[in-house]
């Protein structure tokens, strides 16, 4: 580069004397130097479409943020490093997908191994805080693996949530999801967290979350879900459905329609754009006339938890008591739960000897 140096002073100097102006030397000059820089001058993976000035800001990198999609077994997301949570999760169910015998009690959570120890959360951070680990792609969608079950544990898959409203409301939309698997061939789910303004009553807007444990772990004050459901792949109409849900407590008298939003606004809200590939030819039904949008009321629910309490009986005081809860309710077993009970009671009395204790 020097003996070019030499060389271009001197015949620069000639050029710019005896033939042009100073302004237009000094051009042609620095775009020779352009031209011919060499390659240890530019930065190895340079954009060719990049301008020079860009190249050299880019020189040693541009920030990143860890924002880019990560994929998973049978979950995608993209993650934010600022608040130690997802961005968004996106899930494909399908009638198949749903089966198998994968349980969550051989998962724990565990920080995301991709993702980076500056960035993660940590299972300290949401010890002792009052909220709970809520999932945005559920375990109970990943039953068909074991490895897919795990992965919805990692922790860049949770964000903190409200106990009630995980096990309740919460829990029940995401059964919902499952059973539109029953009416439609692909169902997919796009959820993640959110946090928006509140008017005081200086009639400002501000926003205000709480951050928990020493990762500093943002408290969403809503939860958004959209769900796009198709009846097979000639179909010509997709079933969309997009809500935003409160952070909080959410009893059995309020409908999932309550929370239903208009896509565009959601998009607003999230700063996200929703299944950008939908041919602008399909026509979007909205899925709560489509379908009845329907969640599990009391005694559906009861009864559904009731079922698990008894397909989990370790023994017959166990189950017996269960049976017993569900009595005091006032809620009668419907058939399911009855068959159930039985194959359970003859599998426990079969395991018990005579003493009531459990045979080795």
């Amino acid at each position: 580069m020097s003996s070019k140096l030499k060389s271009l002073k001197f015949l620069g100097g000639f050029v710019c004397g005896a033939v042009v102006s100073t302004g237009s030397c000094v051009a042609g000059i620095q775009l020779y130097l352009q031209r011919n820089q060499e390659p240890s001058d530019r930065p190895a993976d340079a954009d060719p479409k990049e301008s020079p000035a860009q190249q050299v800001i880019g020189h040693y990198g541009l920030p990143l943020t860890g924002a880019e999609t990560r994929y998973y077994t049978n979950h995608t997301l993209s993650y934010d490093q600022v608040n130690r949570t997802p961005r968004w999760v996106a899930e494909h169910l399908s009638n198949t997908k749903l089966r198998g015998q994968a349980d969550r009690k051989h998962c724990r959570f565990k920080p995301d191994p991709t993702i980076a120890e500056a960035f993660t959360a940590h299972n300290n951070d949401y010890l002792g805080s009052g909220w709970s680990r809520g999932h945005m792609a559920p375990a109970g969608d990943n039953k068909a693996s074991t490895q897919s079950m795990a992965e919805t544990f990692y922790l860049s898959n949770i964000v903190p949530q409200n106990y009630e409203n995980n096990a309740g409301f919460w829990n029940r939309l995401e059964m919902y999801c499952r059973d539109l698997t029953k009416k439609f061939e692909d169902v997919w789910v796009v959820s993640g967290p959110l946090v928006l303004p509140e008017v005081g009553e200086n009639g400002k807007k501000t926003v205000s979350y709480q951050v928990i444990g020493k990762g500093n772990v943002a408290v969403p004050t809503h939860l958004f879900k959209v769900i796009l459901a198709r009846k097979g792949p000639s179909s010509d109409t997709l079933a969309l459905g997009a809500f935003v849900v409160p952070n909080q407590p959410i009893g059995f008298d309020h409908s999932l329609m309550e929370y239903q939003v208009s896509l565009s606004d959601l998009e607003r809200m999230s700063g996200l754009s929703f299944f950008p590939k939908v041919d602008p030819a399909m026509t979007l039904g909205n899925l709560c006339e489509l379908d009845s949008c329907h969640l599990m009321d009391f005694k559906e629910f009861t009864l559904y938890l009731t079922g698990r309490k008894v397909g989990s009986s370790r023994s017959l005081e166990k189950l017996e008591k269960f049976m017993a809860e569900l009595k005091e309710m006032g809620i009668p077993p419907d058939d399911y739960l009855l068959k159930l009970y039985q194959q359970k009671k003859d599998e426990l009395a079969q395991k018990e000897r005579p003493d009531g204790k459990m045979e080795k």
